[in-house]
C-alpha cells in the first residue's frame, strides 16, 4: 500500500502549518532568479480529475495530459511532475509551475509555484485565445462557473459566477445517475437530447435529483429521457441561477468535461440559447449560423491549465520550479501531524476493540437455510420488497420458515424487477402451490393487481412484522434502507411510535454507498476500508446536501477516501436517531434494539451504530436482523401469511403468466394531468393481462385485453384521465363516508341538537 496521501488545502487567509513553515524556511529559496528561457508548466488540481498543460517560454503547447486522482491529488501531481521531469525535462530552478484548482491550495507553496485563483485562470486563457467571446459556462466534477464578458481592450471587464456549495448541475450530477442506471461512461458521452421526451428533475440539489430520477424509473420513464432530461437540469440551473437575470450574448464558450464530452449536453445548450435568444430578441451578427456562436472547443478540458500558462507568460518571475523533494517529504511526513491536530481517533480506539466487535458482530451472511429442498411442503408464501436500489424476495412455509431468498439489483422498472425475482424463485423449484404473495416497497402498489398479488403491506408494518418475529422483546427496530431510514418504537409487541425520514439521503446507505463509487470503493468493501483509518475528519451532522459539500472541502483537506468513509459511518448513527429520528433520549426508548435494513450489512455502520447506542444507554441490548437485507420482504410474507390464515384465496397469477407480461409506457403531451395547475408530466403503462377492459375512450387508447396503471403523477387525482373518472371517484368516495361516516362530526350534530328537534333541523 502506497505511503503516500493527500493534502490539505488551505483556507482563505490560512498560514501555512507551522511544520510547512519551519521546513520552507530551512531550504534554499531561488525566488530572486528571473527565469529568461524556460518552459512553463500549468497545473489544475480539480476536484475529481487533474490537468497539466507543459509550454515554452513564448506559450507554444509542448504537452498535456487529463487524468482523475480518486480523492489522490497530491500523489497525482507528483506522478504528473515525475513524467514531465523524465520524458519532457522539466527542471528546477529553470522551468516554472502555475497552479490552479480547488485542491492547489497546499501544494503550490511546496514546489515553489505561484497559485492562481481558477476564474482568473479560465478567464486568462479565454482572453488570450478568444477575445471576443461574451459568455463563458465551465462545468467541472463538482462546480460550475461562469464568466460575463464586457467592452473590448483595456476597458473589457468581467462578472464572474459560481456554484461550488452543492453539485447539482455539475458532472457528479450527471455521472452519479448515469451510474446506477448502469450506463458506461461510453455510452453517456453519446446520448442525446434532441427529440427526447423531458421529465421534471430537480437541478439545485444533486440529492434531489437522484430522487426523480429514481421515480421516474419506477415510473417507466427510459434512461434515455432521463439522461435528457439530466441535461436540461443542467443547462436549466446554469441560465436560471447562475446568469443571475443576464443574458448570455453570442459568442458562447462551453468548458469543462461534461461540456466536451456529452453530445446531449451540447445539444441542450444549442436549443436554450438559440430560444433564449429569440425570447428576448438578441441581435444575431449577418449571415452567422447560431451554431457557429457557441463553441465547444476540443481543449475545453485545459483552459484552467491554459491560464496558468498565460499567467505565467505575463509574469516572467514568479512560480520557479523547486523540484519535488518538499511534496515527498511532506506526504511521507508532514501531514501526519495536521492530521493528529485536526482529526480524531478512528471508528475503533485498540485492535482489541476492534477484534471483540468483530467476534460479537461477524457478518457471515444470513443463517443457512435448514429447509431447502422444495416439493416438501404445504404449499408456499412469497414475499417481495421492491426497494430503491434492490428488490427481495423470500419463501416461506406454512409454518414461517425460511425455505428461500434472492434478490435482484434495481432496474428502475418495478415490472422488470418482479419479473427477475420470480425467475429465480421458479429457477429455484418453488412452484408448488402459492398459498398467498405479499409485497412492499416503492412498487407494490403498481404490481399488485398485475401479478395478483393479495396484500400490499406498507412498509412500516412490513418492518416492524420481521422484526418482531425474530425478537418478540425489541423495544426500537431501526432500519436503514437505500433512500429512506425507518425507526419503529415498540410496546408490548405492538408499534407504538414511528419515524420516517425519506427527504433526505444523509443518514441512509445510498449515499453512503454513492460517497464510495466517487472513491472507487464497492460497496462490499466500504467496512473494510473504514476499519483501516487510524484516524478521520469531523463531519457535520445534519442535510445532505451540507454533507456531501463537507466531505469534498475534508478532501481538499488532505484526508483520504478510507478516512471519509469511516467518518461517514461515525457520523450516521446521529443522522439515523437525531436528524431523521429527532430522538435525543434513547433511554426513553427501551434497552433492546434491533437494526436491519441492507445498510446494516455494512459492519462499520453497525460498529457506529452500537457504540452511539451505548454512549447512550451503556446497558442496551444491540443485534442484527439475521436477515438483515430481506427484513421488508419477510415482513411482507408473514402478512400475506396471516391473510391466508384467515380464509384468503390468493389471486396470484402464475410465474408463466409473469415471465410472459408484456407492457408498453407512454409518456407525452397526452399523458400530462391537467386537473391542477402542476401539470403533472405522467407516465402510461399498458400491461397484455387476462381480463383487461381497456380505455377506448381514452386520449391515449387501450384497447380489451389490456389494463392500464398510471404512475408519476403527484397526488390520487393523477389517476384519472377524465371528468366522468372522476366523478365515480367521487361517487365512490361518497359511498365510503356514508358506510363508515366520521364519528366527531355525527357527535357534534346529535350531541349539540335541542330536543325534540328534528336532526335535519338541528344541522
Amino acid at each position: 500500500m502506497s505511503i503516500f496521501r493527500p493534502l490539505r488545502v488551505l483556507e482563505a487567509g490560512e498560514d501555512l502549518p507551522q511544520a510547512l513553515q519551519d521546513r520552507l524556511a530551512r531550504q534554499p529559496r531561488g525566488r530572486d532568479f528571473v527565469p529568461l528561457a524556460g518552459k512553463i508548466c500549468g497545473v489544475d488540481v480539480g476536484s475529481t480529475t487533474c490537468k497539466y498543460v507543459l509550454a515554452s517560454a513564448t506559450g507554444e503547447v509542448l504537452t498535456q495530459a487529463y487524468e482523475r486522482h480518486n480523492t489522490r491529488q497530491a500523489e497525482k501531481v507528483l506522478e504528473f511532475l515525475e513524467r514531465l521531469e523524465e520524458q519532457h525535462g522539466l527542471k528546477a530552478g529553470q522551468d516554472r509551475v502555475i497552479f490552479t484548482g480547488s485542491g492547489a491550495g497546499l501544494i503550490a507553496p511546496l514546489l515553489g509555484g505561484k497559485l492562481v485563483q481558477e476564474v482568473v485562470a479560465v478567464a486568462a486563457a479565454v482572453e488570450r485565445q478568444h477575445p471576443d467571446v461574451q459568455f463563458v459556462s465551465e462545468i467541472g466534477g463538482e462546480d460550475m462557473k461562469t464568466i460575463f464578458f464586457s467592452g473590448s481592450g483595456p476597458s473589457r471587464s468581467k462578472q464572474v459566477l459560481m456554484q461550488a456549495a452543492c453539485s447539482g448541475g455539475t458532472g457528479t450530477f450527471i455521472e452519479k445517475t448515469a451510474r446506477k442506471l448502469q450506463i458506461t461512461p461510453e455510452q453517456l458521452a453519446g446520448m442525446g437530447y434532441n427529440g427526447m421526451t423531458l421529465h421534471k428533475i430537480s437541478s439545485k440539489c444533486g440529492i434531489f435529483a437522484e430522487a426523480d430520477a429514481n421515480t421516474l424509473l419506477k415510473a417507466g420513464a427510459s434512461v434515455e429521457e432521463i439522461i435528457a432530461s439530466l441535461f436540461e437540469a443542467v443547462v436549466y440551473q446554469n441560465l436560471a441561477t447562475l446568469t443571475r437575470g443576464n443574458t448570455p450574448l453570442p459568442g458562447i464558450l462551453l468548458l469543462g468535461g461534461p461540456n466536451l464530452f456529452f453530445r446531449g449536453l451540447q445539444e441542450a445548450w444549442f436549443h436554450h440559447l438559440t430560444k433564449l435568444w429569440k425570447e428576448r430578441a438578441v441581435a444575431l451578427p449577418e449571415g452567422r449560423d447560431p451554431a457557429s456562436l457557441i463553441v465547444v472547443p476540443e481543449d475545453a478540458v485545459y483552459y484552467a491549465a491554459l491560464g496558468c500558462v498565460a499567467v505565467g507568460l505575463q509574469e516572467p518571475s514568479v512560480g520557479l520550479y523547486e523540484g519535488t523533494s518538499q511534496l515527498r517529504w511532506w506526504l511521507q511526513e508532514g501531514q501526519h501531524e495536521e492530521k493528529k491536530k485536526a482529526g480524531r481517533g478512528g471508528l475503533w480506539r485498540t485492535s482489541e476493540d476492534l477484534e471483540a466487535f468483530q467476534a460479537a458482530y461477524k457478518d457471515d451472511g444470513p443463517p443457512p437455510l435448514e429447509v431447502r429442498a422444495p416439493g416438501r411442503h404445504e404449499g408456499v408464501i412469497i414475499g417481495c420488497d421492491f426497494g430503491s436500489t434492490t428488490a427481495k424476495a423470500v419463501c416461506l412455509s406454512r409454518d414461517k420458515e425460511m425455505l428461500f431468498s434472492c434478490y435482484a439489483l434495481s432496474k428502475g422498472n418495478p415490472i422488470e424487477d418482479a419479473r427477475s425475482l420470480f425467475a429465480q424463485i421458479r429457477e429455484a423449484g418453488w412452484t408448488e402451490p402459492i398459498l398467498s404473495v405479499g409485497f412492499t416497497g416503492y412498487g407494490k402498489d403498481l404490481l399488485k393487481g398485475i401479478l395478483g398479488a393479495d396484500c400490499a403491506v406498507v412498509e412500516t408494518i412490513a418492518h416492524a412484522s420481521a422484526g418482531l418475529h425474530y425478537f418478540p422483546d425489541a423495544d426500537c427496530i431501526c432500519d436503514v434502507g437505500g433512500v429512506d431510514v425507518k425507526i419503529m418504537i415498540l410496546n408490548n409487541g405492538t408499534v407504538s411510535d414511528f419515524r420516517l425520514n425519506s427527504q433526505c439521503s444523509s443518514g441512509n446507505g445510498a449515499f453512503l454507498q454513492g460517497v464510495a463509487e466517487r472513491f472507487a470503493i464497492s460497496l462490499s468493501d466500504i467496512a473494510e476500508q473504514a476499519f483501516l483509518a487510524e484516524s478521520m475528519p469531523q463531519l457535520s451532522m445534519g442535510c445532505g446536501v451540507f454533507l456531501q459539500s463537507d466531505i469534498v472541502n475534508q478532501q481538499r483537506k488532505g484526508w483520504q477516501a478510507q478516512e471519509i468513509l469511516a467518518a461517514l459511518c461515525s457520523i450516521l448513527p446521529m443522522n439515523v436517531w437525531i436528524y431523521a429520528g429527532g430522538l435525543t433520549n434513547l433511554k426513553q426508548v427501551g434497552k433492546k434494539y434491533i437494526l436491519q435494513g441492507g445498510t446494516h450489512k455494512n459492519l462499520a455502520v453497525v460498529k457506529a451504530q452500537v457504540d452511539f447506542i451505548k454512549s447512550k444507554v451503556p446497558d442496551a441490548d444491540i443485534v442484527v436482523h439475521p436477515y438483515s437485507g430481506e427484513a421488508g420482504a419477510i415482513g411482507a410474507g408473514l402478512v400475506a401469511l396471516e391473510w391466508w390464515q384467515k380464509g384468503g384465496n390468493s389471486g396470484f397469477r402464475g410465474f408463466e403468466s409473469i415471465e410472459k407480461l408484456t407492457y408498453e409506457t407512454t409518456t407525452s403531451a397526452e399523458t400530462v394531468c391537467n386537473w391542477c395547475p402542476v401539470n403533472c408530466q405522467r407516465t402510461f403503462i399498458d400491461v397484455d393481462i387476462e381480463g383487461g377492459v381497456g380505455r377506448r375512450w381514452s386520449k391515449v387508447p387501450l384497447p380489451e385485453g389490456k389494463d392500464r396503471v398510471i404512475v408519476n403523477n403527484s397526488c390520487p387525482k393523477g389517476l384519472v384521465e377524465d371528468a366522468s373518472e372522476m366523478q365515480a371517484i367521487k361517487a365512490q368516495i361518497e359511498k365510503t363516508k356514508h358506510a363508515f361516516p366520521n364519528i366527531a362530526d355525527l357527535v357534534r350534530r346529535e350531541a349539540f341538537r335541542r330536543v325534540g328537534t328534528p336532526a335535519s333541523l338541528g344541522r
